[in-house]
């Protein structure tokens, strides 16, 4: 396929999917995954700021799905609920196992990259954080049920990803927070 062949995106996505599990991170250059895809490197720059951002370019969007559902859960659910409302709107985000298995596998063999996913959940419970602020949560409940909430889709996405694992990851985010709330009953 020429580089002006549909869903460039796409294409570098999945290049550098395959040169990250083939080679290693590290080892892999954007020329290479350029090559791969069928693209030249301005192109992958024009979807892309570096190559980790292939790794974790959908991070908004799932950050703006489950800070939407927590702003938009019932004013009469209480904060936990609230932020249950939000994580389980990532189990309808995430969809690919198979993708999210290999892009695990991808960051857990890089200290960068770990620390990049880090950064981003810090970002993701900062953001639910404020959106209970705004639901008139003070803090620090307000923080600490956001810091619950992001440990619970944690816990529940890497039992999603588990190779023994055949549940949705919707199911296995309920079952988490009833697992919490069980703790604390």
């Amino acid at each position: 396929m020429g580089r002006w062949g549909p869903d460039a995106r796409g294409r570098l996505m999945r290049a550098a999917m395959e040169l990250y599990s083939e080679r290693g991170y590290e080892q892999t250059t954007v020329a290479e995954i350029a090559r791969r895809a069928g693209l030249t490197e301005r192109t992958f720059f024009r979807h892309f700021a570096d190559k980790r951002e292939v790794l974790f370019s959908g991070s908004a969007n799932l950050q703006e799905a489950m800070v939407s559902a927590v702003a938009n859960a019932p004013e009469s659910a209480a904060p936990i609920d609230a932020v249950a409302a939000g994580i389980e709107a990532a189990g309808g985000f995430l969809q690919d196992r198979d993708y999210s298995r290999r892009r695990q596998a991808i960051i857990a063999a890089n200290t960068v990259l770990q620390e990049r996913e880090l950064i981003k959940m810090a970002s993701l419970a900062s953001a639910i954080a404020r959106a209970l602020r705004k639901r008139g949560v003070s803090d620090p409940a307000a923080s600490l049920t956001a810091e619950a909430g992001t440990a619970v889709f944690r816990i529940a996405f890497e039992r999603w990803i588990d190779e023994g694992n055949e549940k949705d990851l919707r199911v296995l985010i309920r079952e988490s927070f009833e697992e919490l709330r069980s703790l604390v009953a």
